[in-house]
């Protein structure tokens, strides 16, 4: 059985950077963290809450929430390259492009969320991508923008 490299954030520390909360909260863990590079982990459980409706017999995690896990590492990402106070900043997604779901993601699976950009500055563009056992299942390339907290409400 292989292990998971040691965690480099912890979800406290998450939690003190990304404004997302259970259920929607979907890193674990942050295994890397450089400029050029984020890792982050998501265990998947059958008790996620999604499971009871997609699919009831054939769980199967939603596409659209794997895209959230790859914005949420890239959030943790953009955090460390710009100026970024969490109290009164958030990163917003705002585009998304290239996407592609290649195998279906399961109970028991590990998501291993890696997250690279592709240009850096109060607009972001990034690129993610998701394996589980070193197989691809998701990817994309989508933008994210700075905002304060004070102005989008």
């Amino acid at each position: 059985m292989s292990e998971s490299p040691p965690a480099v954030m912890k979800a406290e520390q998450i939690l003190g950077l990304l404004p997302h909360r259970y259920p929607f909260l979907l890193i674990d863990r942050v295994l890397e963290l450089t400029d050029e590079r984020v890792l982050c982990l998501k265990n998947v459980t059958f008790n996620e809450p999604y499971f009871q409706g997609h699919f009831p017999g054939v769980p199967v995690m939603p596409g659209v929430l794997q895209i959230e896990a790859m914005a949420q590492a890239g959030g943790i990402l953009a955090s460390k390259a710009v100026e970024f106070d969490p109290t009164t900043h958030v990163m917003l997604f705002m585009a998304i492009d290239a996407v592609k779901f290649r195998k279906a993601v399961t109970p028991g699976d590990q998501l291993f969320i890696e997250v690279v950009p592709l240009r850096k500055g109060k607009i972001f563009k990034m690129k993610g991508e998701i394996k589980v056992a070193g197989n691809v299942v998701s990817s994309a390339e989508f933008l994210a923008g700075l905002a304060e907290k004070s102005k989008v409400a």
